[in-house]
């Protein structure tokens, strides 16, 4: 036995059996180094700066440009929004934590340009807040004051409501068309259709800017239908009634009765007769300029309307024509104020002739739009009566015109009676 084992020993060579066990353990390092490939990709870690609001908090991890290469800091942080509380930072950074790691873990290469995907911290989205005051700011500088003033209030309502039900601080991408259906459903019921189609309007404006801008991917509003509405239309005065009222504003309100007749005899709308400035008014030859949303457009002045007009040579040119309740004045207040102002001085009228809802400032336009329609229509052809009072009105198109004509039941006939 023992002679067999020593035998057995004088055959071992240890030199050999170690070079093979080296040999060996180092393929089973090899196949398990392939069965446990690196990963490129450092898992995504949040940094909140210790809580301290006032600096950046963000989402970073590292990745291997090249497979074989070593880790490097992906050189673009994800920023939660700086105006978010702590909880919101939090709740907003873990989100995007989580979301990114299941990314890079389905092969997600940030470096791959057919990604098409960026962590620009100006293309994580803008908050409700940043993107209404962004349009907002654009409209500011394109629209004439009364139109951007109707529009920032409506606006400013509909965030309030969103800040009031769950939308606080949120991006501007989570404001979807259901969200929208659903406050405009609560303006109709508390108001009506038209004021519900004037939101939906101004919501749309300021989607679309957003849009063009490339904030939002699509302003989805425009898709939300209009709902037919019957507008309240101003009623023309009878010639009784106008003569009335005339007599009475050149007797007690000489700066009332020249706004009317501006209106009534220049076919203005009231908000254009307070953009009147005493520059705008040439009566050498007999020309106003009046400010449209657009520009402005030139118009005759009527001898009858220039007849009316006091002496101007002493006021301020730039003054308005038409001040708080006197001539040439400087009035540091909007469009819109100034001219509700003069629809309140027209109250003490309505009331003295006893007038309803359906009669205002704004009735003399079509009162005076009726008698020259009716008077032109006896002496010319319909396209001549049309044309001749496109240039008077200033209705830029035919159509308008006549759709306008309709809504006021302009055109009345003659008596009938020897037809009948």
């Amino acid at each position: 036995m023992k002679i067999r084992f020593y035998a057995g020993l004088e055959q071992f060579n240890p030199a050999f059996f170690m070079s093979s066990l080296l040999k060996f353990l180092y393929i089973e390092h090899d196949f398990e180094h392939d069965l446990k490939k690196k990963k490129r990709y450092s898992e995504p870690k949040l940094y909140d700066a210790n809580g301290d609001l006032s600096k950046r908090w963000y989402v970073y991890f590292s990745f291997r440009k090249i497979i074989d290469g070593p880790l490097e800091r992906y050189p673009n942080n994800i920023y939660a929004p700086q105006h978010f509380d702590k909880k919101e930072r939090i709740e907003w950074l873990k989100t995007i934590q989580r979301n990114l790691s299941v990314l890079l873990k389905d092969g997600f290469n940030p470096y791959n340009p057919e990604n098409k995907f960026s962590f620009n911290e100006e293309q994580q989205g803008k908050s409700i807040q940043d993107a209404f005051e962004f349009a907002l700011t654009i409209k500011k500088n394109t629209l004439a004051l009364t139109s951007y003033k109707g529009l920032e209030g409506r606006i400013k309502r509909f965030e309030k409501w969103l800040n009031e039900n769950g939308f606080k601080n949120r991006l501007i991408d989570s404001v979807n068309k259901k969200v929208i259906t659903t406050y405009l459903n609560e303006i109709l019921i508390a108001t009506s259709a038209k004021n519900r189609n004037n939101t939906r309007a101004d919501i749309s404006t300021i989607f679309s800017t957003l849009e063009q801008n490339e904030i939002i991917t699509q302003n989805f509003v425009q898709n939300i239908p209009i709902l037919k509405t019957n507008p309240e239309k101003n009623k023309s005065y009878s010639s009784a009634e106008e003569s009335k009222i005339f007599t009475y504003l050149d007797k007690n309100n000489k700066l009332l009765s020249l706004y009317v007749k501006f209106i009534s005899y220049n076919f203005l709308r009231p908000v254009e007769v307070n953009r009147i400035t005493i520059a705008d008014i040439d009566l050498k030859d007999k020309i106003l300029k009046i400010k449209t949303k657009t520009g402005f457009q030139l118009k005759r002045i009527p001898q009858l309307l220039i007849d009316e007009i006091p002496d101007l040579s002493n006021y301020p040119k730039d003054a308005y024509l038409f001040g708080r309740k006197d001539f040439g004045q400087y009035w540091e207040a909007n469009e819109t104020s100034r001219r509700n102002d003069y629809s309140d001085y027209f109250l003490e009228v309505k009331k003295k002739f006893g007038l309803s809802k359906d009669y205002g400032l704004y009735s003399f336009r079509h009162t005076f739009i009726t008698k020259l329609y009716n008077t032109f229509i006896k002496e010319m052809t319909p396209e001549e009566a049309e044309s001749t009072i496109m240039s008077i009105t200033g209705h830029t198109t035919k159509t308008a015109l006549r759709k306008y004509l309709r809504e006021i039941n302009a055109y009345i006939p003659d008596d009938y009676s020897k037809y009948l």
